[in-house]
């Protein structure tokens, strides 16, 4: 799995090239594409890595994604629509980005229509860790320099994309001859 770090500015990046000015939202976003990993408590239950409610099972699956975003899209007076589209992608990305490691068994992202498990041809971000103490290793320093560049380098780019374009031009009310 990517690490939480790379979960929560990806998550809010994608929020944010949605457009929405709400950062509220934007870290609610962000929270959610964590949130697919509350699976490992599996573990400690006895529920296999293989089973569809183990990890990577039902939480990463894009049903999953649409259903829980369309329930907290709930809680938004305003902007339902949008609010269901980000918090939608953000769990969505989580998938994504799990499914770009260079460990684990894949992602069920087309449960429950279809429980196997699926990778993207492009698997570039080293599998982190599990647990606090594991990830201040060596190879929890792997990881995080994995996710600098494929994760961590696109999302600044995106923040910074979405926040030039939304800057005023200082000349767009100028008259031109």
């Amino acid at each position: 799995m990517a690490s939480v770090f790379a979960h929560i500015i990806s998550g809010y990046a994608l929020g944010d090239t949605v457009g929405s000015e709400d950062r509220k939202l934007l870290w609610i976003g962000a929270a959610l594409a964590c949130l697919p990993d509350i699976d490992v408590i599996g573990w400690f239950n006895g529920i296999g890595y293989e089973s569809v409610y183990g990890h990577r099972g039902f939480t990463h699956s894009i049903f999953f994604a649409v259903v829980l975003g369309g329930l907290v899209s709930l809680f938004f007076k305003q902007n339902r629509l949008k609010a269901w589209l980000i918090c939608s992608l953000c769990l969505v990305s989580h998938g994504l980005l799990d499914a770009m490691t260079t460990g684990g068994r894949g992602i069920a992202f087309w449960w429950p229509f279809d429980d196997s498990r699926h990778f993207l041809p492009w698997r570039v971000i080293k599998v982190s860790p599990i647990g606090i103490s594991s990830f201040f290793s060596e190879w929890g320093w792997k990881v995080l320099k994995s996710e600098a560049v494929y994760v961590g380098i696109p999302s600044l780019l995106m923040l910074a994309f979405n926040w030039m374009r939304r800057r005023k031009d200082p000349y767009e009310h100028e008259i031109s001859p």
